[in-house]
């Protein structure tokens, strides 16, 4: 049960003591999970290894090193309060992470207290169960313990710990810290340690690591596409939270669109709207130019050369971006691949005019009973709509794409102060049921389909440090 992670530069990683609390129980134990990672079920043995309190895969955890540009200014990081306890091969032989969040101080906690939030622990549960039922590559939850204790924030919490699983913690942020930090070794270690995890199928290329930089770029467009598809806005696009392996990471300042706009900002911290939900593409090609940054001694020796290769590659980005935006929103309309984007543009202004519902929309598209809404009275939709039936819409494709149930903000907020002030999950068990079958027309619960109105117009998320 060694950390392979443990074979890179030492630069890389520290070793971590233990923080124990002090009443830990597991509220929250994905049990679908711990049998793909070929765990048992026993919550009890697993209490005090799972809160931090006690070590069984691995006698020495670590907290691993990494740098990110947070809204657009470099800072070095690590996890601050995150343990890597073991790596698991899963049912399928894919080595995973399993980490602890919220586990206390570690050499990278800087200011922090190393804590997290129940609340905040219950939030990236719901939200990577949810985003994995969506068919979106995501980290994913493997429990929650409650700590006994108080975390301290605006006001005193209760204190949780998540059990975070990964195909890595790789970020884009890994490969700045050791480009600053490191020789040409390290990040030639690094490289290969992550082509080796992630991308083995690209060994036999002839520049391995400029292929590398495509595959990382190509998987990156993938997962934006996914967020766009469903209407996600992760809220904090730094490059510490940009996986190499093209997983969604961090689950803080985050939500869900109810009305389409591409301005939509939930966090708390983004004044100014850098990572605004239409602003992701643009912020995803920001990031990975950083990540081809600290690739360019490898690229070739010359660093003109090597500049111009990146560049090369970098510039395929919005092209490859753009066709696979249309195929996406083609796809969510039913049509075929190669429907002009000036169609697929009406619809988007419209919503984006008048207010609509972004979910929503498409639900009345493929089952127009089942939303009322004087919005699509409106003339504009009236003349689109009828355009769109003409082109005869695969009503069953667009089901299979456009989900019916999101977390909703309002309700994901109630469920989360229900469960995290009294530890009655019976409410957010209910919800992430719903959530785990976003597909599923069959049996179809209204009060989880339909937004609040104007709720969004003051909601605000978090990051919990």
């Amino acid at each position: 049960m060694s950390i392979s992670y443990k074979t890179l530069p030492s630069l890389l990683y520290q070793e971590v003591e233990l923080n124990p609390v002090s009443d830990p129980k597991i509220i929250l134990f994905n049990s679908d999970l711990a049998h793909d990672l070929g765990l048992t079920e026993d919550k009890e043995f697993y209490t005090k290894i799972l809160s931090g309190n006690d070590t069984y895969f691995e006698p020495t955890p670590i907290a691993q090193a990494y740098s990110g540009h947070q809204f657009g200014f470099y800072n070095t990081l690590g996890d601050g309060r995150a343990m890597l306890l073991a790596e698991l091969q899963n049912k399928n032989g894919h080595l995973k992470d399993l980490q602890l969040k919220g586990s206390g101080l570690t050499p990278y906690s800087r200011r922090g207290d190393g804590r997290a939030t129940l609340s905040a622990m219950l939030r990236e549960y719901l939200f990577s169960e949810a985003m994995t039922a969506l068919n979106i590559p995501s980290t994913r939850s493997l429990a929650v313990v409650s700590t006994g204790e108080p975390v301290y924030r605006e006001k005193a919490h209760l204190g949780g710990v998540l059990t975070r699983i990964a195909d890595s913690h790789i970020r884009v942020g890994t490969f700045e810290f050791v480009r600053n930090n490191g020789t040409l070794a390290d990040i030639k270690a690094l490289a290969d340690y992550t082509i080796n995890r992630h991308y083995p199928n690209l060994k036999a290329n002839e520049n391995l690591y400029l292929t590398f930089l495509e595959a990382v770029i190509d998987r990156q467009i993938d997962l934006l596409i996914n967020w766009y598809r469903v209407g996600f806005v992760h809220g904090v696009m730094n490059t510490d939270n940009m996986s190499i392996a093209g997983e969604t990471i961090d689950y803080g300042p985050c939500a869900f669109l109810n009305v389409f706009s591409q301005d939509a900002v939930f966090s708390s911290i983004d004044e100014n709207g850098r990572y605004s939900f239409g602003n992701q593409s643009h912020i995803g090609l920001w990031n990975l130019t950083r990540f081809a940054e600290t690739l360019l001694p490898l690229f070739h020796e010359n660093t003109e050369e090597a500049v111009k290769l990146a560049t090369a590659v970098l510039e395929k980005y919005r092209s490859k971006y753009d066709t696979k935006w249309q195929v996406m929103f083609s796809k969510k309309l039913g049509l075929s691949e190669t429907t002009p984007l000036a169609f697929l543009n009406e619809l988007k202004d419209f919503m984006q005019t008048h207010e609509a519902d972004y979910t929503l929309t498409f639900i009345k598209l493929s089952n127009p009973e089942l939303v009322h809404d004087p919005v699509y009275d409106h003339e504009d939709f009236i003349i689109w709509h009828k355009k769109w039936q003409s082109l005869r819409p695969d009503l069953e494709t667009m089901r299979s794409v456009n989900p019916l149930y999101i977390p909703r903000n309002k309700t994901l907020e109630t469920v989360l102060h229900e469960a995290s002030s009294t530890l009655n999950l019976e409410s957010f068990n209910d919800f992430l049921v719903i959530l785990k079958n976003p597909y599923d027309y069959s049996n179809i619960k209204q009060a989880y389909v339909l937004a609040p109105l104007n709720y969004d117009k003051t909601y605000l998320t978090y990051c919990n440090t």
